[in-house]
């Protein structure tokens, strides 16, 4: 223990168990190395140092680090935490000098520094995971711009779209999360190594050095703040069960198209599964998985912000639990998009079965109410006259493209032939030449633009 003098009794065996951590904080074993080589560069820059200690400190540093990567170390919870871990094992290693590396540095500032360190290296591994997804979904738009289905709303058959419409809007919820990503990102880019405990140091540490030799853009501003506060974590965590939402979704679409009663999507065997008493079942676990991990994002956000929301400035012991959720969150997310973006990439859609599906539940009914509006009819009334077409070809068994032009004329006298070219769902696409819309030409400059930005976030 590090503060051991200013005690009689040494702590109890249930309180050592309540306060160690380090089975969980050890995965910031690199972080934290990262920021103590940093920490003893401003030493010696600061004078506390001498070039032969900082030589002899960064050495030790390497080879506990080399320890921990061959798994050779062993981590013991009587030091409580992976900080004072890698301290002792420092001193045992190089000796007295190591006791010199906490100098002008408190646990938390260090902590508050290897959390900023891991979470800014992780949001990266997300935002590239991220970006291969919505690559994977832009080439398979890209193969489907002919490929025709119903868009649903309230799970109806809506009208017709194309498939690379509707995963463009895929891919279109993903950007928005790559952004919030490099948003929490930005956020996060001050360094609070210097701030000490609660009231900085009184050694001559230059922080905007040490911030620059981290990748920081610069120190933090208030020593308070910087100790105590981790909305840095709260942002991130909550981009993160933003995208889980969005991966719900994207997942709960493929459980569907990839039933039978769908048949829109065949996910291939490398991302399926099986039964262990059904042998014809394929099942769209990965999907699923993908749906339900989505919670325990959502859940870890949620314990995040409850565990902080009570807690006055500075530093408070409570901190220590932010870390299982924070780990947890990226790790759960990291895994999902991956598997979610092979499972998208191998994947076979079947215009077939959404050719088919076009072919009932009335979708052009929209294109003839718009027909008779761009006649000068009042849509209002216009949608009453098709609403009763629909009646009536609903209880004859027929396509709207079947009732004959006398029927048509009977609900509105401003029917005429070309009224059966509106219900084409191709030609009802094309007269949507609007951006956002899903005419070919807007189609295939949304995938262009889309991989462009894609390309310009690299």
């Amino acid at each position: 223990r590090t503060w051991g003098g200013r005690f009689e009794a040494t702590p109890a065996e249930a309180m050592l168990r309540l306060s160690a951590s380090v089975a969980v904080d050890q995965e910031l074993w690199r972080d934290d190395i990262e920021g103590s080589l940093a920490h003893a560069r401003g030493l010696e820059r600061a004078g506390v140092l001498t070039a032969e200690e900082r030589a002899t400190l960064e050495d030790g540093l390497r080879r506990v680090g080399d320890e921990i990567a061959a798994g050779t170390y062993t981590w013991d919870d009587a030091r409580e935490d992976v900080h004072m871990n890698i301290e002792a094992r420092l001193i045992e290693l190089v000796g007295p000098v190591g006791g010199k590396l906490h100098t002008g540095r408190s646990r938390n500032d260090q902590v508050a520094t290897d959390l900023r360190l891991y979470t800014r290296r992780r949001l990266g591994e997300a935002r590239r995971a991220v970006a291969n997804l919505r690559r994977a979904i832009l080439d398979q738009a890209a193969q489907h711009v002919d490929t025709l289905l119903p868009g649903y709303t309230h799970l109806q058959r809506a009208q017709p779209v194309r498939l690379a419409h509707h995963l463009l809007a895929w891919s279109e919820m993903l950007e928005r999360d790559s952004g919030r990503l490099a948003d929490a990102a930005r956020r996060l880019d001050e360094l609070p190594l210097g701030s000490g405990a609660i009231a900085g140091t009184t050694f001559p540490i230059d922080r905007a050095a040490v911030a620059a030799d981290l990748g920081f853009s610069r120190p933090t501003r208030n020593s308070m703040d910087a100790t105590a506060s981790r909305d840095f974590l709260l942002e991130s965590i909550n981009a993160l069960a933003i995208l889980g939402v969005h991966l719900s979704r994207i997942g709960e679409e493929i459980v569907l198209w990839s039933s039978q009663e769908f048949g829109f999507i065949e996910l291939s065997d490398t991302f399926s599964t099986g039964s262990s008493m059904m042998p014809q079942k394929k099942n769209p676990d990965v999907a699923e998985l993908v749906r339900g991990r989505s919670a325990l994002v959502i859940g870890h956000a949620v314990t995040l912000m409850v565990l902080e929301k009570g807690l006055p400035l500075g530093y408070n012991r409570d901190l220590q639990e932010d870390k299982t959720p924070l780990f947890a969150a990226f790790t759960t997310s990291l895994v999902s998009v991956e598997a979610l973006a092979g499972a998208i990439a191998s994947a076979t859609f079947r215009a077939d079965r959404m050719q088919l599906a076009l072919r009932h539940g009335h979708v052009g009914a929209t294109e003839l109410a718009d027909y008779l509006a761009a006649k000068g009819v009042p849509f209002r009334e216009a949608h009453e006259v098709i609403g009763k077409l629909v009646k009536l070809a609903l209880r004859q068994g027929v396509g709207l493209d079947e009732l004959p032009l006398a029927t048509l004329r009977e609900g509105h006298e401003a029917f005429d032939d070309d009224a059966y070219r509106v219900l084409d769902p191709e030609v009802a696409l094309e007269r949507r030449d609007l951006i956002g819309g899903p005419a070919k030409k807007r189609v295939l400059g949304e995938i262009d633009d889309a991989r462009a930005r894609l390309a310009g976030e690299g």
